[in-house]
């Protein structure tokens, strides 16, 4: 929940910059999107929909954690790793499993998550840009889904599962992996499995800039896909359809807008949530 805090407000610009007109964009960039945001409609503009994610935030990490241990627990019984004389062992004096094995287990955990990520998402990506769009009018979250389910039914939440699904599968890969792998190297490099607090938060850093930057141009069409408006009989784009837009439009730059703001704000959040996480693991175990 604190690390949504923190990212939230570089969130809205993301999704503003990713959905604006491709042929004739509102904003500049990062910078000129926040300008106009915090004129506009004040500091609170840049938290619009929070609440969605926040709750979001506990189930998904919830799942998304819990389901990596679990996982981990699976790989090793089928595919045990092999001890080496240069192997350190794990917390629980376990040979590691290998990079390989890690990112697995990340990438199936990220595909569980997108279950729960694909409606939560939707709400939040339809309130931070109805404003700029000048879209249907939601007075919070609860209005927002009341008039969707009456609207088109509980299957309005699940567009752009498919690319959510994709994006949380390959990212989430990227995300452990990156983690364990810098958290490996701090380890190599001291001969010591017992990192500090700082070196948690680099490998919870590195963790979420891959994370972001690995299937960026998926997350782009997906959060064209969920602000679409449409009643019930609506024809939606397809994502190859919007994916030819944005080429047609931008070109290749169309699928990265906002890209560089998303990893930079990410590195602080997932340094939290990586260091929460890990602290709260190594005290269940004490």
């Amino acid at each position: 929940m604190v690390g949504k805090v923190v990212e939230y407000p570089f969130d809205t610009v993301k999704v503003r910059l990713q959905t604006q007109s491709v042929e004739n964009p509102l904003f500049k960039g990062p910078m000129d999107c926040l300008k106009a945001t915090v004129k506009e409609e004040g500091v609170k503009g840049l938290f619009k929909g929070m609440s969605s994610p926040i709750v979001g935030a506990m189930l998904e990490n919830a799942i998304l954690f819990v389901g990596y241990r679990q996982i981990q627990r699976q790989i090793r019984e089928i595919s045990p790793p092999v001890q080496t004389p240069t192997t350190v062992l794990d917390d629980n004096g376990e040979v590691p499993l290998t990079f390989n094995q890690l990112a697995l287990a990340g990438a199936i955990a990220g595909s569980l998550v997108s279950v729960i990520l694909t409606p939560v998402e939707l709400i939040k990506c339809k309130l931070q840009v109805q404003h700029m769009l000048k879209s249907t009018q939601f007075n919070g979250p609860l209005d927002l889904i009341k008039q969707t389910y009456r609207a088109q039914g509980i299957a309005a939440f699940y567009r752009g599962f498919m690319p959510t699904f994709v994006r949380e599968t390959g990212a989430s890969a990227f995300w452990f992996g990156a983690y364990e792998y810098t958290c490996a190297a701090l380890i190599k490099r001291r001969q010591d499995a017992d990192l500090s607090a700082p070196e948690l938060m680099l490998g919870g850093a590195m963790g979420g800039i891959a994370y972001n930057l690995s299937f960026f141009p998926v997350d782009v069409v997906k959060s064209r896909m969920q602000i679409e408006e449409g009643g019930l009989h609506a024809k939606y784009k397809s994502f190859t359809q919007i994916s030819k837009e944005i080429y047609a439009g931008a070109g290749v730059k169309g699928f990265y807008r906002g890209c560089a703001m998303t990893a930079a704000k990410s590195a602080p959040a997932n340094a939290i949530i990586f260091m929460t996480y890990v602290s709260a693991f190594i005290t269940q175990c004490i």
